[in-house]
């Protein structure tokens, strides 16, 4: 979480500001607020989808300057939603993809805005890094996350899977629901909406509290966009080494799937002392174990995947037999994933 201080320029010096600016003591986050210059540097520059999680250093960064960068991105966009807050005088609530973030929440994309919900309208002089929306927020949803005004957490799922891409509403609505989202309450709240609605509901009945990091929601988003039968999460699987469990699987058709994060074959990737080249033996005597037991080795897909979806839906249906490929019917409410 973000701890920065937010310097908001009509209560400051000018002068001052301009002097700690070229001294490189604080940096503007938004027109007329500015921090202090984070540990490690300044702004980041843009990052992938993804949320940060299991990567595989797409770019010539790696994998753990990929996480640093995701990190520092996110601690910028709460930054930039603490200087709106700490800058505006009318009544609002953070809300949608913002509140997500306020709630320790992944996300599959860092907003560009900062949403709010407000009485009024924007005008068109409004700054276009805030985006208002015009919504009735009752007082049992509101709340205060990290001392700024903000949806609950139910409300904001509800915002987020009625606004958002199919795919970014799921891995919002997963990670609430692993922590400990009443669902029924934000499908009520889906339910009392004209817009959103249906996707809203498609998209809450599709999540699962067992996806443990936003690209296993992609694998399971591109199984359900796919057509195919709704999969069961962390698969228990009893092996001569002990018990796995596998990220998604089929049982009745033998069928299973992992999302392999690569950074976990790169040396020094979680400290110094890290062996990548032991990980990656304990992970096939893993996979070994679990296809002697299973009869099936698991499918392996990896966020290079992610710009070919439909080739990770091609190799998963042809793991299954012709009676469930031929009864496969894309929904059209799912979107492909990107």
């Amino acid at each position: 979480m973000s701890t920065s201080e937010i310097l908001v320029a009509r209560d400051h010096d000018a002068a001052l500001l301009r002097a700690a600016r070229r001294r490189g003591e604080i940096e503007r986050v938004r027109r007329g607020a500015y921090r202090a210059v984070p540990d490690g540097g300044t702004r980041p520059g843009d990052v992938p989808p993804g949320g940060g999680d299991g990567l595989d250093g797409r770019g010539a960064a790696g994998g753990r300057s990929y996480r640093a960068g995701w990190s520092a991105a996110r601690g910028l966009a709460l930054d930039r939603a603490r200087a709106v807050s700490a800058q505006l005088r009318a009544v609002h609530w953070c809300s949608h993809a913002t509140a997500a973030m306020l709630h320790d929440l992944p996300l599959w994309r860092l907003p560009s805005a900062v949403h709010l919900v407000q009485g009024y309208r924007a005008s068109s002089r409004a700054a276009v890094d805030v985006r208002r929306h015009l919504l009735e927020v009752p007082p049992e949803h509101r709340t205060r996350v990290l001392d700024l005004p903000a949806t609950t957490l139910a409300r904001t799922v509800a915002d987020c899977v009625t606004t958002l891409p199919p795919l970014e509403g799921l891995v919002v609505a997963d990670a609430a629901l692993a922590r400990g989202l009443d669902a029924e309450e934000s499908v009520a709240i889906v339910q009392g909406r004209r817009q959103g609605r249906r996707r809203g509901l498609l998209v809450l009945g599709l999540a699962d509290p067992g996806a443990e990091s936003p690209w296993e929601t992609w694998l399971r988003y591109v199984a359900h966009w796919t057509g195919l039968p709704r999969p069961r999460t962390q698969v228990p699987v009893e092996t001569r080494l002990g018990r796995h469990r596998v990220d998604l699987g089929w049982p009745d058709h033998g069928v299973l799937a992992e999302f392999d994060g690569l950074v976990k074959y790169r040396a020094g990737a979680f400290g110094e002392a890290y062996d990548p080249e032991r990980a990656l033996v304990a992970e096939k005597r893993r996979e070994d174990a679990i296809a002697e037991q299973t009869g099936c080795r698991p499918l392996r897909v990896t966020s290079k995947d992610a710009a070919r979806p439909e080739s990770v839906s091609h190799r998963l249906l042809a793991r299954f037999p012709a009676d469930v490929r031929r009864a496969v019917r894309r929904p059209a409410l799912l979107t492909r994933p990107t």
